[in-house]
């Protein structure tokens, strides 16, 4: 593996984990000036873990009965801690990919997720590296990627690369920057926050989700470019589902989450030490 190979791949791994998490959940994330999403990859048309936007030019704050029946799943989701999550990500023609797992957020994000590369340049990076999934433990600090033994023999033989969240943000002349937090407060219930944030928030209606009755809320967030937010959510005031669509310099970027068990136990230990090669100084010995 040449040093520019494995620098793109470590990096690619660090865009697909933080992508599968912010679509489980949802990160305060932005975007750039030039229409795509701003995150920890530094390379050109490579995009954020979240495709997330804050208004340039906040609208009023939303009142009444939609902002309260909003603000109540914001509560609701936030005090339920934890969950199982379903999601799938496409981004353009660069990844697509399926995540499952149980995250929570009591304090500091923590859980466990399975990434499955299911299309795109990245997936075909991946495959010809022996690896067409992994698994990534998140931690409140960091979080860990575990790879394939063909991966594993390239890099001195660990199969975990550890991202520590400050060090994602010092790459790419500041292309990360913020990540750090982004990650800390990657919660569901963050997508219920950008509703509030929207101009032209409206409830849809009632619909069945996966067997479930739910409100179907949507609203578009503005920014460098806009981007749509839908919700369903339940009669507990727990969201059920959530779809974020906006575009990046790859193409359009569509994320979908569902949730189910809601309170479950969450829990992912570091990978031992000697299994484990740290993903700055992996960059460092491929002289990036």
């Amino acid at each position: 593996m040449t040093g520019t190979t494995a620098r793109r791949t470590v990096v690619s791994i660090a865009v697909s984990a933080a992508l599968a998490c912010s679509t489980a959940c949802t990160g305060p994330g932005g975007s750039d000036d030039s229409g795509g999403t701003t995150g920890p990859s530094g390379a050109t048309g490579s995009t954020a873990p979240s495709a997330s936007a804050a208004p340039s030019s906040p609208p009023p704050a939303l009142t009444g009965a939609s902002a309260d029946a909003l603000r109540a799943v914001e509560r609701a989701t936030g005090r339920a801690g934890s969950a199982r999550v379903e999601s799938t990500t496409v981004m353009g023609r660069e990844l697509s990919l399926e995540a499952a797992g149980a995250l929570g957020w009591d304090d500091g994000l923590t859980g466990t997720l399975t990434i499955t590369y299911t299309g795109g340049t990245t997936a075909e990076t991946m495959r010809r590296l022996g690896t067409t999934a992994m698994e990534a433990r998140y931690l409140p600090d960091a979080y860990y990627a575990r790879m394939g033994d063909e991966f594993a023999e390239r890099v001195g033989g660990r199969h975990w690369i550890k991202y520590v969240y400050e060090d994602l943000e010092d790459l790419g002349g500041g292309a990360g920057a913020g990540f750090a937090d982004q990650m800390r407060n990657t919660t569901p219930n963050q997508a219920v926050k950008l509703l509030l944030s929207a101009g032209d928030v409206r409830k849809v209606g009632a619909e069945t989700t996966r067997g479930r009755r739910t409100t179907h809320w949507s609203g578009t967030v503005g920014g460098a470019t806009e981007q749509t937010v839908d919700i369903w959510v339940d009669d507990r005031n727990l969201l059920v589902k959530k779809v974020e669509r906006g575009r990046t310099k790859t193409g359009e970027l569509t994320q979908t989450a569902y949730y189910s068990d809601y309170g479950v136990p969450v829990s992912a230990a570091r990978p031992p030490a000697e299994d484990t090669a740290d993903f700055k100084e992996l960059l460092a010995s491929q002289g990036s």
